[in-house]
């Protein structure tokens, strides 16, 4: 179960990846990893799904909306131009 743990708290919330070089800002990141392990769990819990099919649904997600974004600046940018 700890290992469970330490594995998904370095992959899923990016505990390893850490661009920080002060004190107070590595403290900063591992809280932020912290928590966001917790709502991974509580996802995990209401879902029924495990970290890693969470972390894909998200980036998917954000992808699409992403997307949706560009397509629309796209539009707006094409009627201005016109």
């Amino acid at each position: 179960m700890i290992e469970q743990y330490h594995q998904s708290i370095k992959q899923n919330a990016s505990l390893a990846k850490s661009p920080t070089k002060t004190i107070k800002t590595q403290s900063n990141h591992i809280f932020c990893t912290l928590l966001a392990f917790v709502k991974l769990e509580s996802l995990k819990i209401k879902t029924m799904l495990n970290h890693h099919m969470l972390k894909s649904k998200l980036f998917i997600s954000a992808t699409k909306s992403a997307f949706k974004e560009l397509q629309k600046f796209k539009l707006t940018t094409e009627i201005i131009n016109c």
